[in-house]
């Protein structure tokens, strides 16, 4: 009987799972799909607490409770005091405690399930993802918060990274298929997977992380649904599965916009282009813009398309930003913004960033869409974004980013791009884009600079 509860339990924990993925993809919605798919969750765990059949020490269930305890009073405060500039970190580190829990399991499973190859075969492989998970998680905090702040590729990289992989998985199918019982070869094979993990992300540069931590993303998905096929339990590897796949499309998606293709994702001659810097013959001369001046153009406009990127969120100008939407907007003045897939540090910020300040959904145009869109365009405001409108990726060969899609704002009448300085983007080189004729610069702290925008407008007729 207490199993018939559960399954149903676990059905419905599922339904919401679904249903708040889907809710995601709104932001009108998302709090509520977020809200619903926690509620499943929280519906779950109960259940399998409550009618889980067999003895339970009391100590198990004091450390069950105070493991649940510790982890929402540690989540939430952090959750909400971490600044939105952070985000990406912190995405990072609970990736990386996903993949710490499924390496975990295998580590304690594996000795109760000898003599069974299929379930030593489920355990080894959820281990060696999550380790990678994990490790490479860790590797990819560090890079994001700036302690491992440039790529680290030993010659031959993709061949050694490749062999080493090869390795892991070999020692993995042995363990497996010999039915060994060692401890040693298990740990081994744990370093192992934890040593891939760091040696997978480290080579990476910054414009290429976000592909990275959606990858990263989709191991642990598939790592926790192994734990759920081990377990027998439905919720978990529903769970997993929704990771998993959702973290793969995107990673697809990411791959797609950098112009990568997954294969050298996977086996580590990613962020390899035989580039060492581009744009070292960027000739012209900046031309500056003032906010008076540009509140001129901008009143006289029909149409805009900002493009936000890393700046925004630093300077926390998001609200501001939509503030200027409103009053070019009751102006008369078509207003949307253009979203390239990897703005940002992580996949979908500038969405999540937007949304924050409740930025209408359909104002959101991702590349494809918006891209033919420039040539009709008066202005295009640049706030914060660097890379991803670089022309080197199209014309210059030797450029890190060659081959990868942009925003081509170039194409528009009149590029005006807000920047603190001219210090380079993530990616670490120039932007010709700065020096073209149809350009002006507006240095200063996008939340100031917006500010005065607003301030200009609405004393415009």
């Amino acid at each position: 009987m207490n199993e018939h509860i559960l399954n149903i339990i676990y059905l419905f924990a599922s339904l919401t799972f679904v249903l708040g993925l889907k809710m995601l993809g709104n932001t009108k919605t998302l709090t509520k799909g977020n809200m619903l798919a926690a509620i499943g969750m929280g519906l779950a765990i109960a259940g399998t607490i409550i009618f889980h059949e067999g003895e339970i020490k009391p100590i198990i269930y004091v450390l069950i409770f105070g493991a649940i305890a510790v982890g929402t009073v540690v989540g939430w405060l952090t959750a909400k005091r971490v600044p939105m500039t952070k985000m990406p970190e912190l995405v990072s580190l609970f990736n990386g405690m996903g993949g710490a829990c499924a390496a975990l399991i295998g580590l304690v499973e594996f000795h109760h399930n000898l003599g069974n190859t299929t379930n030593i075969a489920v355990i080894l492989a959820g281990m060696v993802i999550g380790s990678v998970s994990f490790s490479g998680s860790m590797i990819a905090w560090a890079k994001l918060n700036g302690t491992l702040s440039k790529a680290i590729r030993l010659p031959k990289y993709n061949i050694l990274n490749t062999i080493f992989l090869l390795l892991v998985v070999a020692l993995a199918v042995y363990i497996a298929a010999s039915g060994s019982d060692s401890m040693a070869l298990l740990y081994l094979l744990f370093v192992m997977a934890m040593v891939y993990g760091v040696m997978f992300v480290i080579p990476i540069g910054g414009a290429d992380m976000p592909v990275v931590i959606s990858l990263l993303n989709s191991f642990t998905g598939l790592a926790a649904a192994f734990a759920g096929f081990l377990y027998n339990n439905q919720v978990m590897l529903t769970g997993g599965i929704l990771v998993g796949s959702a973290g793969t499309l995107l990673t697809l998606v990411m791959c797609n916009a950098m112009n990568r293709p997954l294969f050298n994702v996977i086996f580590g001659a990613f962020g390899e282009t035989g580039a060492t810097g581009g744009g070292s013959d960027v000739s012209g001369s900046i031309k500056e813009i003032s906010t008076n001046d540009l509140a001129i153009q901008m009143n006289y406009s029909r149409k805009i398309l900002v493009v936000p990127g890393y700046g925004l969120a630093v300077a926390q100008a998001q609200h501001v930003m939509h503030e200027l939407e409103e009053v070019l907007e009751a102006k008369g003045v078509e207003v949307a913004y253009a979203i390239h897939p990897v703005a940002g540090r992580m996949p979908g910020h500038m969405n999540v960033l937007l949304a924050e300040s409740n930025v209408a959904y359909e104002k959101l145009k991702e590349m494809e869409d918006v891209n033919p869109e420039f040539a009709q365009t008066d202005v295009v405001l640049v706030v914060g974004a660097n890379d991803i409108v670089n022309p080197a990726a199209k014309t210059d060969p030797s450029s890190p980013i060659f081959g990868m899609p942009i925003l081509e704002v170039e194409n528009a009448k009149l590029v005006v791009v807000n920047k603190r300085s001219m210090n380079a983007g993530y990616a670490g080189i120039e932007n010709e884009l700065f020096y073209k004729d149809k350009t002006r610069m507006l240095f200063g702290d996008a939340k100031k600079v917006l500010t005065e925008l607003v301030s200009e407008l609405k004393t415009m007729d």
